[in-house]
């Protein structure tokens, strides 16, 4: 209390109103922290503690063979191989007692581990290992065996607690309004809005200053929202709380990255070397979502984690890890120079314990909804042994189809969200090598051999701009041409005329666009132009062919749809300097509001859940939209005529205070009619409109004169 007393007392002697200071605007300089330890450091207290008490770091491993002294490295090399994939053993932190008798080992080891968590995660993973017929692994804590040791001889029941339900993480999945959630980042601010169309603005939920150090993400489904921290990462979740959930410990974390199924988080770190000559040193680590439980990490320099990818932190490719379609979550894939490491999450070990070699492999991508993984070569030998796209299915690794490409510059690589498809565009030299024409390999991965189609553009020397499948459908849209009016054209895997060839439905010429943004539901497609093109936006029926409105959102950076396809985000971030904020538009393209805010940086929508409702059902209720639509259209009547009248107040309100302020200013302008006759020696200075006469004046001004001979014509 003391401390609080000379505060007042200070305060006092400075004139300074205690009550008036806001405390969140406080912020300290840049690496001080004046011994005032930030909610991080409590949030982490207890993580950095495990580091100095006890031997919580290290594992007892029993039931080894038993080996004389001429086998023992060889069997410390096992052990420290299967180990070394479950964490990282200390220098010197493997011990295999030897019977000074026999010189035989004793059938077991210590080993210690940087963390405890490594520890606890490596005693998880490999208790009950077969390492053959006779050998399998007994593992336990080391802490454990004084537990152990001390087991009451009579049973005594455990104590019971009392049930606390925790919150409902899906709760914002039934707001009775149907609406969806976004968040929003600017300045030192996040904020999280309910989309309140029918209110035509957002209504704030959540609302946190200095809640990340960099950006936040939303887990694939929208359970959680993650924050990046100096000290790792945290999760947070509810539909207006936003509680912390889980943290993760990575000193430094840069990135994050969700497996599909939200069960495991990666985070990524890099350091810069001391040398610039040298690389950047990586960690990455694997965490449980729920536990937050580390459950294998991996080292080293970013030349190792950089292969495949446009690029990320520090020269590392991002996300390292691809994890494989479906929400099993049951295996992640990383690329390396000649290789392709797949694991599978039941162990956190490689697949048949050894990587796929595959020469000169430079990228990878996983089918959406299955595994399988489709990899690229390009050519080797000058040529002389083509390029090739392969699908090999995981984990027998099996090769289920394979395609030669020749001539090839480079390839990319596009699944379609269902997995059907396999769009492959392929940029090929011509037969000079001085130029390069691109066509398409089109994989149909769910019929049978998986049949390959070739598709080129009606003049295959176009540049192809842009690549996007329709969500849930059978048809992609391609940007080619040329700057800055390239066309656009749509194209179909299956027609009723034709369900075996790709057929083109429609080209549109000369479009300002060089992006594409299919609404989530397939159907309709927003043709962008942004960057160069200054936000040119059209609204496309692609069932009918036809524009449904063309719009402008000056230079805007981002394009993002809600979860339903009902509404579409444009923004503009601190790239540019004016105009930050964002705009929420209809689905064909129809704006519902507009919020300018500085120094604005992120707009994420809140993922959905899959639907749990089958194909023949949301086909039963588009049909009969109209029974169901009858009920909404009259609760937006309701918010309709709120709004009118809300929209009456409002101006009734400002109409009154108008003339409230009029009055106020008549009557003071009487009462100094006094004063202004006196300031004038007695002249009346107040004279009314009748007392004037106005009168209308004409004038003429010459301003010029021009004499022109014109010679008539004989």
């Amino acid at each position: 209390m003391a401390a609080v007393v000379d505060i007042d007392v200070l305060t006092a002697q400075l004139g300074i109103n205690w009550s008036d200071v806001n405390l969140d605007s406080i912020q300290l300089p840049p690496g001080n922290d004046f011994g005032i330890e930030s909610d991080d450091e409590s949030v982490y207290q207890d993580d950095q503690s495990e580091f100095d008490t006890g031997f919580g770091n290290i594992i007892v491993v029993d039931h080894l063979p038993v080996v004389p002294k001429e086998k023992f490295e060889k069997l410390e090399g096992v052990v420290k191989k299967i180990y070394n994939q479950l964490g990282v053993i200390k220098e010197n932190g493997l011990l295999m007692p030897v019977d000074p008798d026999t010189k035989m080992t004793l059938g077991y080891c210590f080993i210690e581990f940087n963390t405890p968590q490594e520890a606890q995660n490596a005693k998880e993973k490999s208790h009950g290992y077969k390492l053959d017929k006779s050998h399998i692994f007994a593992v336990n804590m080391f802490d454990d065996f004084d537990r152990l040791m001390n087991v009451k001889e009579e049973w005594e029941p455990p104590q019971e607690r009392p049930y606390v339900p925790g919150e409902n993480l899906q709760k914002w999945l039934t707001d009775d309004k149907a609406r969806d959630q976004l968040v929003i980042r600017f300045g030192h601010d996040t904020e999280v809005y309910w989309n309140d169309a029918r209110q035509k603005k957002p209504e704030p939920v959540h609302k946190r200053s200095y809640w990340t150090e960099s950006y936040v993400q939303w887990s694939p489904i929208g359970t959680y929202l993650v924050t990046l921290h100096k000290q790792g990462a945290a999760v947070w979740g509810g539909a207006d709380t936003f509680t912390r959930l889980m943290r993760y410990q990575h000193s430094m974390v840069k990135l994050v990255d969700f497996s599909p199924g939200e069960k495991y988080l990666v985070t990524y770190h890099s350091q810069e070397p001391s040398n610039p000559r040298d690389a950047s040193k990586v960690e990455i680590k694997v965490f449980d979502v729920r536990t937050g439980r580390m459950m294998r990490d991996f080292k080293g320099s970013a030349d190792e984690f950089s292969i495949g990818g446009p690029g990320g932190v520090a020269g590392a490719s991002w996300p390292v890890f691809r994890w494989a379609g479906g929400k099993d979550d049951k295996y992640f894939a990383k690329l390396s120079k000649n290789t392709i490491s797949v694991y599978e999450t039941e162990t956190f070990s490689l697949i048949d314990k050894k990587s796929m070699k595959v020469d000169n492999v430079v990228d990878i991508c996983w089918s959406p909804t299955d595994s399988i993984l489709s990899l690229f070569v390009p050519e080797q030998g000058g040529g002389n042994q083509p390029a090739k796209v392969a699908l090999v299915q995981i984990p027998s690794k099996v090769e289920l189809r394979q395609k030669n490409l020749f001539s090839v510059s480079d390839c990319k690589m596009y699944w379609q969200s269902s997995g059907e498809y396999l769009a492959v565009k392929v940029d090929r030299y011509t037969k000079t090598k001085k130029s390069t024409y691109s066509g398409f390999e089109l994989f149909r991965i769910k019929e049978r051999d998986i049949p390959i189609e070739v598709l080129e553009l009606d003049n295959k020397n176009d540049k192809i701009i842009a690549f996007a499948w329709e969500p849930k459908g059978h048809r992609f849209a391609v940007i080619h041409g040329d700057q800055p009016r390239p066309d656009v054209s749509f194209y179909s895997m299956k027609t009723a005329q034709n369900t075996g060839r790709v057929s083109k439905l429609a080209t549109l010429k000369a479009k300002q666009a060089n992006a594409l943004f299919w609404s989530p539901t397939g159907k309709y497609i927003i043709l962008a132009g942004l960057k160069g093109f200054n936000g040119q936006l059209e609204f496309f029926n692609v069932d009918e062919l036809e524009t449904m409105a063309t719009a402008e959102h000056f230079m805007a950076t981002d394009i993002e749809w809600d979860p339903t396809g009902r509404y579409v985000a444009t923004s503009v971030t601190t790239v540019h300097e004016m105009e930050n904020g964002f705009t929420i538009w209809s689905f064909n393209g129809n704006m519902v509001y507009r919020i300018l805010k500085d120094h604005f940086f992120q707009l994420a929508w809140r993922p959905r859940p899959a639907s749990f409702l089958t194909a023949e059902k949301e086909e039963e209720i588009a049909k009969n939209l109209r029974n169901y639509s009858k009920r909404y259209e009259a609760e937006d009547q309701d918010v309709s005529l709120l709004l009118s009248e809300q929209d009456r107040e409002k101006r009734r309100a400002l109409n009154e205070e108008w003339q409230k302020w009029v009055m106020q200013w008549k009557s003071l302008h009487e009462e100094e009619k006094l004063v202004r006759q006196n300031l004038r020696d007695g002249e009346v200075s107040d004279v009314e409109e009748d007392e004037y006469e106005a009168k209308e004046v004409e004038f003429e001004d010459l301003i010029d004169v021009t004499e022109e001979i014109v010679q008539e014509l004989m």
